[in-house]
């Protein structure tokens, strides 16, 4: 009984592991089966896209468009400088014709005696005119009116604008000379003492140049003042130009040599070198300056120096360009802020003082108001004619 029950046993044994192995898979197909729980992913380098069809769809995130080049900055088209100080001649009779209308109401009375001619010579002293210059305007008048006994107001405006027209030098060579000459660029050096405007007028004059068809570089000299060279370098990026500058500090000599020889490489027809402000009573700073120039010039000479004056400070302003002249030599001057003084007569004492011409004036602070100087519209002006 007992070895029949084991027998029982032992059959149902062999027969479950006869069954299990006719339909277990094979080895083989079980070791390229994916392991359960785990999705088939495509092989690296594959094309093929495997989705899920119960995941929800990403969407796909639009392309990065690749930053805009910056465009480049829009120029100004400064006007020419031909009839410029006729367009802002309401600018200067503004505050200028109370010297003429001063002169003409003198001028016109019925019996001029040597009172009234006191009074006209105080009239342009007054304007800064200076005494001997005055002293001639006067004693020239004085003949004329008498000679001719002329009253009406017509003739006496005649006769005082020729006056005028003479004592200023109405044939007085006011040319700039910013042509570039012998395969180089012509060199302008702007002086003068802190606050007149010697980094504005740099600017100005050179949109006056490019106004003119010419191509400039600004030299930004002045290293003492941090933000003079900021400052050239905006007015150039508004015209087009060029600049060279320096660190902080630098020598001004070194920056003004690396501006005209790097003018002459780029074949620019204008260097313009801004110096630093400084009292015409410094006599160290005075000689810096003599040396800046010199510096230049071992590459050629200095085509122009131009002083710039401010007009309100009348005589004060002569003894600045008289010992500025003797510095660097100065062939121009350039007054600003012409418009808001009563005080225009300085250009006829600068000119009679130093010899040297007015070339240039300043009249406004907007970025065309510098103006090539015109006698004839300038004495214009004085009179309201």
């Amino acid at each position: 009984m007992t070895f029949l029950i084991i027998g029982i046993v032992l059959g149902v044994l062999i027969l479950v592991g006869l069954t299990g192995f006719l339909f277990a898979p094979s080895r083989r197909a079980m070791r390229h089966a994916p392991p359960r729980g785990i999705e088939e992913v495509a092989p690296p380098h594959s094309n093929v896209e495997v989705a899920d069809p119960a995941s929800p769809a990403v969407p796909t995130a639009p392309p990065v468009e690749a930053p805009a080049a910056p465009s480049a900055p829009v120029l100004d088209v400064p006007p020419p400088s031909a009839g410029r100080l006729v367009r802002l001649r309401g600018r200067l009779s503004g505050s200028q014709s109370a010297l003429g209308r001063g002169l003409l109401a003198l001028l016109s009375r019925d019996t001029i005696d040597d009172d009234a001619w006191d009074e006209v010579e105080d009239t342009l002293l007054i304007a800064d005119v200076g005494v001997a210059t005055s002293r001639e305007i006067v004693d020239h008048l004085r003949e004329r009116v008498r000679v001719l006994g002329t009253r009406s107001p017509e003739e006496v405006r005649g006769l005082l604008r020729a006056e005028l027209l003479t004592a200023i030098g109405a044939d007085v060579d006011r040319e700039l000379r910013t042509a570039p000459h012998d395969g180089r660029p012509a060199v302008v050096l702007v002086v003068g003492v802190n606050g007149t405007g010697k980094t504005t007028t740099c600017g100005k004059l050179a949109r006056v140049l490019v106004g003119d068809g010419r191509s400039v570089l600004l030299g930004a000299a002045d290293t003492f003042r941090a933000a003079a060279a900021d400052q050239l370098t905006t007015w150039a990026e508004r015209v087009g130009a060029s600049v060279v500058r320096g660190p902080e500090g630098s020598d001004p000599a070194s920056v003004a040599f690396d501006a005209v020889h790097d003018g002459a490489q780029k074949g620019v027809d204008t260097v313009v070198i801004d110096t630093a402000g400084r009292l015409h009573t410094k006599t160290g700073l005075m000689d810096e300056l003599g040396k800046l120039k010199r510096v230049v010039e071992r590459q050629g000479p200095v085509d122009e120096v131009l002083l710039v004056l401010d007009a309100t400070t009348g005589q004060n302003g002569l003894v600045q360009a008289r010992i500025f002249s003797e510095a660097v030599a100065i062939t121009g001057v350039v007054l600003t802020k012409l418009d808001g003084t009563a005080k225009g007569g300085i250009v006829f004492a600068v000119q009679r003082e130093l010899g040297v011409p007015v070339k240039l004036v300043g009249l406004g602070e907007g970025p065309d108001d510098l103006a090539p100087f015109e006698p004839e519209a300038f004495v214009d002006a004085l009179l309201d004619v």
